[in-house]
């Protein structure tokens, strides 16, 4: 899956001033004495829920095939993402009220017992009440993580901490697999969800030796008045992408067109209410489609919705070519792989550098999929040439996100009105997440009327996996076209 977590400072102009002025500390010190303990309780949260994002989406064609709900397979990433998103919402008021040591503890357990009751489903609505309360802790524990290295670490540590935090994503592509994988081709995929609790038995016991009790140098630090949180439009928004996920289970067309089409004026309705509300949910301008900071939402939503086709990637890659557990999920993990490589390459170009990364990426992400259409239904060229050959239209439709990222995140920073730097920040992983959550809605419902679960078979998943993709692509041509607006004017 895509990555999951608060938005990372592409440079240091979206650190605090304190941080800025501060030269940036070595690795070693960060990785060395109490400092490495410090680390391993920040980024430990982040790296388990991590982790378990590669995890289930390895095994969930095994789950389907042992439980059954072939029909809700998309819904176990729109409920976790959904759930994320109210997680990192209200992960600033748990810090608050609870302090860091005891909030974390409480995200951690709430994480620990959505796994349980994923490891003892004995149906798909277990399974997705277990996913739902994943996804709330594991919120909360990726929101923590950033919000709580100005608390663990001396401000020049701050940056390296960031990109430590960041790093833990790759590591979960190497690992997530692995666990995942493993366990699916032993035939004990629920081992898989009981293997991430004693890592998080370590973890809480690491974080109660480390973790300071309280959010500040003071004891009196917790108790200032509840940080505003913009709830109408939470609830909107959560109410959106899950009226919109509803539609699958609609079996006449008209029916899933009205419920989509509410789903949509939902999501209206929460920049309706944004543009006039004392606490916003995005900063000014972030709905005005034609200017810069519109547009740059626009795309960032657009280009997220493109990569959640990886949801179904592992259950194609098994069913119509014959690939193991193991080997769909390393595969799968090709699209992350590519976004956080371009990523990588891309951050260090400026001017027009920075330009082209912003239209290419969109393109990349467009061609890739339109290929996956092609190769992803049948064989249609020597069985290790496909393999490669789709493993790289994987990794192109992550590079098609990853190409752009850091720069969209320093515009919209640039662009953002003097005080709304920290918000429209912030804000990028809302969009992410609701694109996400959205994404995944229609992937359930494209798929599932393309006939994933009637007919089923061989013949449905062929079906569904063109019309996924090929449908999908429309999303990163939308932002491929918005790309011209983003770099023809400058904030």
């Amino acid at each position: 899956m895509t990555q999951l977590s608060t938005t990372v400072p592409a440079d240091s102009s979206s650190l605090p001033q304190e941080a800025q002025l501060s030269p940036t500390a070595s690795w070693g010190e960060l990785l060395s004495g109490r400092n490495a303990w410090r680390a391993v309780a920040v980024t430990g949260g982040v790296a388990l829920h991590a982790i378990n994002v590669h995890i289930v989406t390895t095994v969930l064609p095994s789950v389907v095939q042992d439980i059954g709900g072939v029909a809700w397979y998309a819904w176990n990433t729109t409920l976790f993402v959904v759930a994320s998103i109210l997680g990192a919402t209200l992960s600033a008021r748990l810090l608050q009220g609870l302090g860091p040591r005891r909030g974390y503890l409480a995200a951690l357990a709430l994480f620990v017992f959505g796994s349980m009751v994923c490891a003892l489903a004995p149906s798909m609505a277990w399974m997705l009440a277990g996913r739902t309360v994943q996804g709330l802790g594991g919120g909360v524990l990726a929101a923590f993580s950033y919000a709580l290295i100005r608390y663990m670490f001396d401000p020049r540590l701050w940056p390296r901490a960031v990109a430590l935090v960041s790093g833990m994503w790759g590591v979960a592509t190497l690992c997530g697999p692995a666990v995942g994988g493993v366990f699916a081709q032993l035939g004990h995929w629920r081992w898989a969800f009981w293997a991430l609790l004693p890592v998080a038995l370590v973890q809480a016991l690491i974080v109660y030796a480390q973790m300071p009790a309280h959010a500040g140098d003071s004891d009196d630090a917790g108790k200032a008045p509840p940080a505003a949180l913009p709830l109408t439009q939470i609830v909107l928004l959560i109410t959106s992408a899950l009226c919109i996920a509803m539609a699958s289970l609609f079996s006449t067309p008209l029916a899933q067109v009205a419920v989509v089409v509410v789903g949509l004026a939902l999501g209206w309705a929460v920049a309706r209410v944004d543009r006039h509300a004392s606490v916003r949910l995005l900063p000014t301008g972030a709905y005005a489609l034609f200017t810069p900071l519109g547009a740059i939402y626009a795309s960032v939503a657009l280009l997220l919705i493109g990569t959640t086709t990886e949801i179904f990637v592992p259950y194609f890659l098994q069913h119509l070519h014959g690939f193991s557990p193991l080997a769909a999920g390393y595969l799968t993990a090709a699209m992350a792989g590519g976004w956080s490589a371009a990523s990588l390459l891309s951050s260090g170009r400026t001017g027009a550098g920075a330009e082209r990364m912003l239209r290419l990426g969109p393109v990349v992400g467009t061609l890739s999929l339109a290929v996956l259409a092609l190769l992803m239904p049948v064989a249609r060229m020597e069985p290790v040439l496909q393999t490669i050959c789709m493993g790289l239209a994987l990794a192109g439709a992550g590079f098609g996100v990853g190409a752009g990222w850091p720069h969209l995140l320093t515009r919209v920073l640039s662009l953002a009105k003097p005080g709304e730097e920290n918000l429209a920040s912030t804000s990028i992983t809302t969009v992410q997440l609701y694109g996400m959550a959205v994404g995944a809605a229609v992937a359930g419902l494209v798929a599932n009327a393309a006939g994933l679960t009637q007919p089923g078979g061989n013949a449905g998943a062929q079906s569904a996996a063109v019309w996924l993709f090929a449908s999908f692509a429309v999303a990163p041509a939308l932002a491929a076209l918005l790309a011209r607006r983003i770099v023809g004017k400058r904030g």
